[in-house]
């Protein structure tokens, strides 16, 4: 029997290493819950284990960490050419809370059942850390030095609001990313059915994120005294039936046009934000995610009021969570005050929208490393509706683009994944999906 090459054998180091270190941090429960008391160190203990990974193979981090058991760790490969700006890829270590009794296998097993790994952060986003991991262990032990400056980011706190992962960086250490023009993490990167050709997201911008607090008040006092003028909740909710039933007008800005002129281009026909709905069902179960960000959004959340059946509450309060179209913030706000009305205080918070060019030497390049690994497969831009790390990143004017490579069978129901019961990603994909790290590595 003929023996492998050395190719043959990185290749399978390559598809090992991926999945045996995206399964290592599933095993790790990171789980963010938003509260401090119920927080452990998962975080932490994911970051040493990918400290202990590129120790390994000669390449030392450094540790940044504003709260106990949230650490974060960065590294930074010098490359040759010192006069050209670097290149930052970021993933996080955290994950969505995952109760044990609705799943059909732990959720911190990081078992393979099917082809397939499962456990919380299978896709968002252990899976990018175990492809990355694997892919830059076997190119430096195939001499790689790359030509300019690449810094990985493994941080804490992207579920909830970074203030201990990426934003503390940004804040308290800008000094990090010196040189970075660039950077590259999620959401992006998974493979899309369109007829007759494998498409391969790349994620070019986010939608601004604006979560409102809506508070009314009003007369406290027994039910068959007190009005409905007078009545808090009924005051609140006139608003949310005026939110609730406006449509908000298609995007029709800069980056929404290159996505939807890229997806006609593909699918052989016209498409714009009115009938994106319909024409998209093409792709299967990813669509929305390519539907649900080119059209602003607001969606009652919560609605807090009384207690007790015959009791009229001083004041009610209700949340509304709303992503709004690249440059659309504006008029936005001056619509949503309108909607609201007089009487009702409203406080929010607010994350900006990111938006990056499309065309340039990084998305070619990233275009390249699909189509090199992947036979004939393109790209696609891709905005996103979900606030990321790189609403902090752009801060300091890098460039942010989403890209995790998984090949994705058509039927696989990629949405549902994210922050979903028995998160899973196939093996396959995950194979795949570092060679294409590798490839694309290789060439910066």
């Amino acid at each position: 029997m003929r023996g492998e090459t050395r190719e043959e054998q990185l290749r399978g180091e390559l598809h090992r290493e991926a999945v045996s270190i995206t399964a290592e941090l599933i095993r790790i429960d990171s789980s963010n819950t938003g509260d401090p008391a119920t927080i452990g160190d998962g975080e932490s203990r994911c970051a040493e284990v990918i400290r202990q990974a590129l120790s390994e193979v000669g390449i030392h981090g450094t540790w940044y960490e504003r709260a106990a058991g949230r650490g974060n760790v960065i590294f930074r490969i010098p490359g040759t050419d010192r006069l050209r700006p670097g290149l930052l890829i970021h993933a996080h270590t955290d994950v969505v809370p995952a109760d044990p009794d609705d799943w059909s296998v732990g959720p911190f097993s990081g078992e393979i059942r099917d082809g397939e790994l499962w456990g919380r952060g299978a896709v968002d986003m252990k899976n990018m850390i175990g492809m990355l991991l694997a892919a830059v262990r076997v190119l430096v032990r195939s001499g790689w030095q790359p030509e300019r400056d690449i810094v990985l980011a493994f941080v804490a706190d992207e579920e909830v609001e970074s203030a201990d992962g990426m934003a503390f960086l940004v804040e308290q250490h800008p000094e990090v990313f010196d040189g970075v023009t660039e950077a590259s993490g999620e959401v992006g990167g998974f493979s899309c059915g369109v007829p007759g050709r494998r498409h391969y997201a790349l994620g070019i911008g986010e939608q601004a994120v604006a979560w409102a607090t809506l508070r009314a008040e009003g007369v406290e006092g027994h039910g068959s005294i007190v009005d409905n003028s007078s009545n808090a909740i009924a005051h609140l909710t006139q608003a949310l039936s005026r939110i609730s039933s406006h449509v908000w007008p298609p995007s029709d800005d800069e980056t929404s046009r290159t996505v939807l002129s890229h997806l006609g281009d593909a699918l052989g026909f016209h498409i714009d934000a009115v009938n994106a709905e319909h024409r998209l069902e093409l792709l299967g179960p990813i669509a929305p995610m390519f539907v649900s960000a080119l059209r602003t959004s607001s969606a009652l959340t919560q609605v807090h009021a009384g207690s007790k059946t015959n009791t009229v509450p001083g004041a009610a309060v209700a949340t509304v969570d709303c992503r709004i179209a690249p440059g659309y913030e504006t008029e936005f706000h001056r619509v949503f005050a309108d909607l609201v009305g007089p009487g009702i205080e409203v406080t929010w918070e607010v994350g900006p929208s990111v938006t990056a060019a499309f065309g340039t030497e990084l998305t070619a390049a990233i275009a390249r490393a699909v189509g090199h690994i992947d036979s004939g497969a393109g790209v696609l831009p891709f905005v996103t509706g979900g606030a990321t790390d790189a609403k902090a990143l752009s801060r300091l004017n890098i460039a942010c683009y989403g890209f995790v490579p998984l090949q994705l069978p058509t039927e696989f129901d990629f949405p549902g994944m994210f922050h979903g019961v028995d998160e899973r990603v196939p093996v396959a994909a995950l194979e795949t999906g570092a060679e294409i790290l590798r490839e694309l590595l290789r060439t910066q």
